[in-house]
């Protein structure tokens, strides 16, 4: 008999492994039910199989018993002693065990018969394979087999080859039925795991504070507008935007303040960028600004909706005296490399605040000048 390969792959051991152990527990759980229901599809359809052989043959009352209990009992059986014990999954796992055991059994009794003993090795291999690799197919296979040759050798090694046509019949429906529902399983599982790695790509990608673009990202697409510009020309901003007096929010009030105060920030950036745009937490009260196909004077618009829009949104927080000042550079041919972007924005950033806060200051472009060493006299404010 044969329980369902698809019902182990939604949820392996290996991934339950890494779980912590409340979720791992509650996720093995259903996985155990989920097994349940495959389980007693396999060994249902199975029994048919088997029992047209065992009919041609004149099976004895104890073997139909037997096959009865396997069958039809089993599957419930497995089923609350998982869910009983301390680790589903190992007891599952020995349950697979216990089920290539009765293949070996069953295929014995059946003297071999060609197309329900294929039917069965082929439908335990496959479950063995998606429940836990190749390497437990082995091991299960051994015990199939010992099963097999113990069994055979108490009934003297009879051996009926034949697969008249009542066992093909009887046959059919596990041979249709059972590969239809493991291709559901795993479609809902490749549709599963297609939603993990979007929400994986997104969460490696995401600040978690602020729900902007991390730091890796802001420099991907600073990386992606430089290289663009190099290709295409046309222009490209990069703004650097930074919390004044950020630091006397989180002395005064607390780190909850101070959160509060780094997503009113990233809420006013995405109210004023557009969907090209990218905003992105560069390091702690710091932000970056990708903003291609966009001037200086496009960039200082936007900087002064920003810093609008922040004053009106903290004037309604007691004590929130802060503001935002920014420092933008514009791409240009020559330009090294993204940290040298960085480095003229991060300037221009630096004499807002030595200029009094609460400003933009641009950097204009330039077309030679020497790397990493900004010329502080084209720092102009606005």
């Amino acid at each position: 008999m044969v329980r369902s390969a698809a019902g182990d792959a939604e949820s392996t051991p290996h991934e339950l492994a890494d779980l912590p152990e409340e979720t791992g527990h509650d996720r093995a759980l259903r996985f155990v039910r989920r097994v349940h229901r495959l389980r007693t599809l396999g060994l249902g359809l199975g029994f048919l199989c088997v029992a047209s052989v065992l009919w041609l043959h004149g099976a004895p009352w104890y073997v139909w018993t037997l096959l009865v209990a396997n069958g039809l009992a089993w599957p419930h059986v497995a089923r609350r002693l998982a869910l009983r014990s301390a680790h589903p999954v190992r007891a599952e796992l020995r349950h697979l065990a216990i089920d290539s055991t009765m293949g070996g059994v069953w295929i014995a009794l059946m003297q071999f018969n060609l197309l329900p003993s294929i039917l069965l090795v082929t439908m335990l291999s496959v479950d063995k394979i998606a429940a836990h690799g190749p390497r437990f197919l082995f091991r299960t296979t051994a015990c199939l087999l010992a099963a097999c040759v113990a069994t055979s050798a108490m009934l003297g090694f009879r051996v009926d080859l034949a697969t008249p046509m009542p066992v093909i019949v009887a046959c059919i429906p596990f041979l249709v039925a059972y590969p239809l529902a493991i291709a559901a399983v795993m479609h809902r599982l490749g549709r599963r795991i297609t939603d993990q790695n979007r929400w994986l790509a997104k969460v490696s990608s995401t600040d978690e504070l602020t729900g902007l673009a991390n730091r890796r990202q802001g420099l991907r697409a600073a990386a992606q507008a430089l290289a663009r510009h190099r290709r295409h020309g046309g222009s490209a901003v990069l703004m650097i935007a930074d919390i004044d007096r950020f630091k006397e929010i989180n002395d005064r009030h607390g780190h909850p303040a101070g959160d509060r105060v780094l997503r009113q920030v990233a809420s006013v950036l995405l109210e004023n960028m557009r969907a090209t745009d990218t905003a992105a937490r560069y390091a702690g009260d710091e932000f970056l600004l990708v903003l291609p196909d966009t001037s200086l004077e496009g960039a200082a618009e936007m900087a002064k909706r920003i810093r609008a829009r922040f004053s009106e949104a903290l004037a309604q927080v007691p004590d929130a005296n802060c503001s935002v000042s920014l420092g933008a550079a514009e791409v240009y041919e020559d330009m090294a490399d993204v940290e040298d972007w960085i480095q003229q924005a991060d300037t221009a950033l630096y004499r807002a605040k030595e200029a009094g806060r609460d400003r933009l200051v641009t950097a204009p472009r330039v077309e030679v000048r020497t790397p990493h060493e900004p010329d502080e006299s084209r720092y102009a404010a606005s």
